[in-house]
């Protein structure tokens, strides 16, 4: 910079500058011009040029206050209240956080280029788990976590993504003969033989639905939506989760394009053999909303019942196929990013 004025002031001093020392002389003030405005940050002919802020966040302290907060052999906050905000156990949290430090590099403690430690797994999971499971906004954690806006969002897609890589072979699987055969022994008792669990579809609101496509993804709602149809047990067992289609469908729709009855069209269906007023069945159904089609892999209630026998049948078909409206209930408490609005752009990402 001390140059540059050097030079101006060389030109204006010349008394003998010419045309083209004065063409000179304008070209380095419009230089200088040019360069203050981009310092101050205004706008040019090619737009906005705006500095990225750095924050100096001090990691480690965020690190520090997580685990005497938590993890120390005397924490602040007791097993009751961890559970109550992480919505687990301590020994839960802790077989997450080693299975997906183990399987994921992302939730490795590295060094950044100037050497110092980055993030650790506990403040990356801590604030997945914080956005999860109380929905609240990215950036609400920096505070106490001491992560960016961005990194927790990078951070619940990679636990996402890790999680169901780890544990989604265990948990995230359909029902074995094992499984089948305690369904049907438990729902033998509460009067319904051969039951294999209630169907039924929730909406989850989208609240950055492309303007172009908020036509096709609302509905009864008013609001754009995405569909999840579930298959729910007793035990708020979720073996069955299509997800996706748009909020302007109904429980039909999704039927015709869900996956539940692919082993049932392909011959491999469970083995399924109960009796019923004296009829033998091989195939098991599932409790249904009046919505849907008179299939018989389908049981539905009765619309307006009139006799007391009807009534009590309607009465029992209603009570035990609340346990998909109880799972519902129970995902949407549990993780409240499923009750607030879907605050992500990509459907794949909502998956």
């Amino acid at each position: 910079m001390n140059s540059l004025f050097k030079r101006i002031q060389k030109i204006y001093d010349d008394s003998s500058s010419n045309s083209s020392s004065e063409d000179e002389f304008e070209d380095l003030l419009f230089l200088e011009y040019e360069r203050k405005r981009f310092e101050r940050g205004s706008t040019s002919r090619t737009g906005s040029h705006r500095q990225r802020s750095v924050i100096n966040r001090n990691r480690l302290q965020g690190h520090e206050r997580i685990f005497n907060d938590y993890f120390a052999k005397s924490p602040v906050y007791n097993d009751a209240m961890f559970r109550r905000r992480f919505r687990m156990n301590r020994a839960l949290f802790l077989r997450i956080q080693s299975a997906i430090e183990m399987h994921e590099p992302y939730f490795q403690q590295r060094r950044d280029a100037a050497g110092r430690l980055g993030l650790s797994s506990l403040q990356k999971i801590t604030a997945a788990l914080r956005i999860l499971s109380s929905g609240v906004a990215a950036d609400f954690m920096d505070e106490y976590v001491r992560i960016s806006e961005s990194t927790a969002i990078e951070s619940v897609k990679y636990f996402a993504k890790a999680d169901i890589s780890i544990f989604g072979p265990e948990y995230l699987r359909s029902p074995n003969s094992n499984d089948i055969e305690l369904l049907l022994a438990l729902n033998k008792t509460r009067g319904f033989p051969g039951m294999l669990g209630s169907i039924d579809c929730m909406h989850w609101k989208w609240k950055n639905c492309p303007t172009a496509w908020k036509g096709m993804y609302t509905g009864h709602c008013h609001e754009p939506t995405i569909i999840l149809e579930v298959v729910a047990s007793y035990d708020l067992w979720i073996w069955h989760a299509f997800f996706g289609l748009p909020g302007s469908h109904n429980d039909i729709n999704v039927l015709e394009r869900s996956h539940v009855f692919s082993e049932l069209t392909q011959g491999r269906a469970p083995i399924v053999n109960y009796s019923i007023n004296g009829h033998n069945y091989t195939m098991g159904y599932y409790l249904a909303d009046g919505i849907y089609p008179s299939w018989a892999t389908f049981v539905k209630s009765i619309p307006l019942p009139q006799t007391m026998k009807t009534k009590h049948f309607a009465r029992c078909q209603e009570g035990v196929r609340k346990d998909v409206e109880r799972a519902f209930g129970v995902l949407q408490s549990r993780f409240a990013i499923v009750r607030g609005p879907a605050r992500y752009f990509e459907t794949e990402t909502l998956k």
